[in-house]
């Protein structure tokens, strides 16, 4: 063998044990960096007061230390809304024709104008109520536009936590919602889907959807500025304590369009605190939603859940008629105390939730009723400073009101109320007067 062969064979040998060191070297386990230890997170501390359907004290924790009552001023602003206006009453949006009707195109050659009524959960169900009314009024196209006012709503804001629009501009945003529900070309995948679950209810033909295209924008007008037209159809809606429970189940903070049918936070506040003088320091509501910085002591949520059910009573209605009970109605009730809603703990509970992941440092609340083996409780508790640890503040609220439930007899289930009702459930079409038509005489005037 020659010495150049030698010295490169030499040279392979040496590559070969250089790449098995390295396949060694990668294939080598990797040293593992010792985890640091994570540091116990410190459950929330909670205030409580709880008391007999006949006063009697049963428990008290800081009962009288005000905090953020959150959602449950939601309760609060029902009673208000059941005193004023009446578990029946019901909100009317008028629909009018400002010009003529074109029978042959089923044209609307003029303005589509919408007076609201502050109804405040029209949704897309009750605009297929809405359109089908038009259609069977020869209306299928509007040649002008759609004119709405300041109290009309549809869809949701989010309460004053939404948008801060000027009235001109928010009245344009329904508007915009409006024209594009009335259309089912412009239907977004929730509103064919809202469609074909209102045709199977209510036994219309999914494939014939009523429709209204207007080819005109949309306008703002004051109630009242200006003459509305002819009246081609009123939508009257459910009753208000069908809206209220929705409201309250799915603590929805457009609550807040009742409270302002009737009055400001401010004076929601006031009248709370004349009535519950009697457990403690003056109310603070600065929303009817529960939104922003608001103030009740655990007792006083407690004096309020009395009144919100003596109302009620007055009014011929179970408190269940009004408030989420936990494993019969969907909403945050049921979801944030899943084991007070299954098994022998379902139905015990009916109340009202709160909570703000921020304001005040965060806070989770619970106030309302609890069905015990040796009667029924009247309760309020709070979780306050929870913000980033609100789950948390939730099961240890769940483990207090299952030890209360143990220390007095076991849960004892209560009557759930009938299915919580739609945006259109119970919702009408009051006939109006038909539109003026052009067939056959020719146009009348326009007003």
């Amino acid at each position: 063998m020659t010495i150049s062969r030698v010295r490169r064979s030499s040279i392979l040998v040496v590559f070969l044990l250089a790449a098995l060191v390295a396949t060694d070297a990668s294939a080598a386990p990797a040293k593992k960096k010792r985890a640091k230890p994570r540091r116990p997170v410190t459950p929330p501390s909670l205030v409580w007061h709880v008391e007999t359907m006949d006063g009697q004290v049963i428990s008290t924790n800081r009962g009288d230390e005000s905090v953020n009552p959150a959602s449950v001023v939601k309760a609060a602003t029902t009673l208000w809304a059941l005193e004023r206006l009446g578990p029946d009453h019901r909100f009317e949006t008028t629909v009018h024709a400002r010009g003529t009707v074109d029978a042959k195109t089923r044209t609307l050659v003029g303005d589509l104008v919408v007076r609201g009524g502050g109804d405040p959960d029209f949704q897309s169900e009750n605009v297929f109520l809405v359109a089908e009314a038009l259609n069977a009024r020869g209306i299928r196209k509007v040649s002008g536009r759609l004119v709405v006012d300041q109290r009309f709503w549809i869809g949701w804001e989010g309460g004053s936590e939404g948008p801060a629009l000027t009235a001109e501009r928010r009245a344009w945003m329904m508007g915009e919602r409006l024209r594009r529900a009335l259309d089912p070309a412009r239907w977004t995948r929730a509103q064919h889907a809202a469609w074909r679950a209102f045709a199977a209810a209510e036994g219309r033909q999914v494939s014939r959807p009523p429709g209204v295209l207007v080819r005109g924008g949309v306008k703002f007008e004051a109630d009242g500025s200006e003459y509305a037209g002819t009246t081609v159809a009123i939508h009257r809606s459910k009753p208000l304590v069908d809206t209220l429970r929705r409201f309250n189940c799915f603590s929805n903070n457009d609550i807040e369009r009742v409270g302002g049918e009737i009055g400001a936070a401010d004076e929601l506040g006031a009248e709370l605190s004349g009535r519950l003088a009697e457990a403690g320091a003056g109310v603070q509501l600065s929303t009817t939603s529960g939104l922003g910085e608001n103030r009740l002591t655990p007792r006083q949520m407690v004096g309020l859940m009395r009144e919100l059910r003596s109302t009620a009573g007055n009014h011929g209605l179970g408190v269940e008629e009004i408030l989420p009970v936990a494993g019969c109605d969907p909403g945050t009730v049921t979801r944030f105390f899943p084991r007070l809603s299954t098994g022998s703990n379902a139905t015990a509970l009916v109340g009202k939730t709160g909570t703000l992941t921020a304001t005040d440092g965060g806070i989770a609340v619970l106030a309302g009723f609890l069905n015990t083996g040796e009667g029924e409780f009247v309760f309020a508790v709070a979780a306050p400073r929870a913000a980033g640890k609100l789950r948390l503040a939730r099961r240890v609220e769940e483990q207090w009101l299952l030890d209360l439930l143990a220390r007095h007899g076991g849960a004892r289930p209560r009557t759930c109320a009938g299915p919580l009702a739609g945006p259109a459930d119970g919702a009408a079409i009051v006939e109006g007067p038909q539109a003026q038509s052009t067939a056959g005489a020719g146009a009348a005037s326009q007003h």
